[in-house]
């Protein structure tokens, strides 16, 4: 498996193509969301994804501070294939990203509710309460450098979503 990290004016056609094909499926079909899934974030972040000859396994974007919340953030985080750990090493490789390239102490999460326990184990913080996005309930959540522990359990909830074709741990 191999890990990809471009901005998008770095990308190619084709893997443009196979992003926007892997979240249309899991976010737009798969969990029923009608929204405008190509939005300006794109323009603005890191596409950070894991892939083989069978194209992309997991994906997210890091986006930069200012652009959806004050701090960077991670969003469309998925992975397609099933209790294979890849949800995790994706979220970790984005938080990776966005301390590395972005020098961010802090990352901000929207994630569905159903993960919190895998970004727990991350070291996020939930930091609202549930809400409904695109009808599907989300919990506000933040990363702090200080907070970098993470759990050596952590890939035991890897890919904790997975289901059917697309393990979609968070949207925005």
């Amino acid at each position: 498996m191999q890990l990809t990290v471009k901005r998008f004016e770095e990308l190619s056609a084709a893997e443009l193509y196979e992003i926007y094909r892997v979240r249309v499926a899991v976010f737009v079909v798969e969990q029923h969301c009608a929204y405008q899934e190509v939005d300006e974030a794109d323009r603005h972040c890191w596409h950070v994804f894991l892939h083989d000859e069978n194209g992309i396994a997991a994906y997210c974007r890091v986006i930069d501070p200012g652009i959806t919340f004050p701090e960077a953030s991670i969003g469309r985080v998925l992975a397609t294939h099933r209790w294979q750990g890849l949800g995790t090493r994706i979220a970790r490789e984005g938080l990776k990203v966005a301390q590395e390239r972005m020098h961010a102490d802090t990352v901000h999460i929207e994630a569905q509710t159903y993960a919190r326990k895998l970004y727990e184990h991350l070291g996020f913080t939930q930091v609202s309460d549930e809400f409904l996005e695109d009808g599907i309930p989300h919990i506000g959540m933040i990363w702090r450098a200080e907070s970098t522990h993470v759990s050596p359990d952590a890939t035991l909830v890897a890919d904790i979503a997975g289901r059917g074709y697309g393990a979609a741990i968070m949207r925005r």
